[in-house]
């Protein structure tokens, strides 16, 4: 039946979430893709040259010299160390530098109104982390294999790391986006904390070049663990694979918990 006309329009029916907003967790996770996917140049490309020079440098400075590693030629043993450097840095870079560019300009208030849930914001923050991780290392993988003779023994190893280790660091970006004020706060966590433990976690050396003390404050270490553990995917080599999932796994659990806790209590995102 047609409505009279000078009538008011009928009310609009709230939109039923359910237990979770599916269509605000994928919109968000869409933005932020297409966020770092429009600087292709600055997250994608200028990762894949730094990874190659990484690599040209030390196979020419150190590879000769260092011979082989537990029986691997130092070149093979440096790559899975250096793809899964890059892709715990771009995660790490990707959450934290979008919450802080949120902040700075004023649109984190649109999240916080949006009917998005604190779980909701955490994993499209995370997931889009990890897209960007992700892409990176396959990127710097499919750069090497050229020049790097690449096997995949054991393919599980390497995909549950690229993905523990890419939603680690998305999950720490967050946690760093949120504390930081200005950018170059974040640099400071980026410089003093991320980048020395990637750096210092077995990304260029094996574990048994270090003095024995020192081997056992590297295995503190969770970045340790994340690099070990990609690598031994692809050489078949390396500590204990439990050792590390199970390590991976809590971190990535109390980070995501931390994360949820800090999303939920407006920790530094509300008056």
């Amino acid at each position: 039946m047609p409505r009279p006309a000078g009538s008011p329009p009928p009310p609009i029916a709230p939109r039923q979430l359910g237990a979770v907003n599916w269509l605000g967790l994928w919109t968000l996770y869409q933005k932020e893709v297409r966020r770092f996917l429009k600087v292709t140049a600055q997250t994608v490309i200028g990762p894949l040259i730094m990874s190659l020079l990484f690599l040209a440098i030390f196979a020419v400075a150190l590879g000769s010299r260092r011979g082989e590693v537990s029986g691997i030629a130092y070149i093979v043993f440096l790559a899975p160390g250096l793809i899964m450097m890059s892709i715990a840095q771009n995660a790490f870079a990707n959450a934290s530098s979008s919450l802080l560019i949120a902040k700075t300009q004023g649109t984190i208030v649109d999240l916080l109104m949006a009917p998005l849930r604190p779980m909701e914001l955490v994993l499209a923050f995370t997931l889009s982390a990890m897209t960007r991780g992700i892409l990176v290392g396959l990127v710097i993988g499919l750069a090497m294999a050229p020049f790097v003779s690449i096997t995949l023994p054991y393919p599980g190893l390497i995909l549950f790391h690229a993905l523990a280790a890419s939603s680690l660091l998305g999950l720490l970006g967050i946690l760093a986006g949120l504390w930081a004020e200005r950018m170059d706060g974040l640099a400071a966590v980026t410089n003093f904390a991320i980048a020395p433990l990637t750096f210092l976690s077995g990304t260029f050396y094996a574990i048994t070049d270090l003095p024995q003390t020192l081997q056992g404050v590297l295995l503190l270490n969770p970045f340790f663990h994340m690099i070990d553990g990609f690598r031994q995917g692809f050489i078949g080599q390396g500590g204990s694979s439990m050792t590390g999932i199970a390590i991976m796994a809590i971190c990535n659990i109390a980070a995501f918990w931390l994360c949820h806790l800090a999303v939920a209590k407006g920790w530094r995102i509300k008056p």
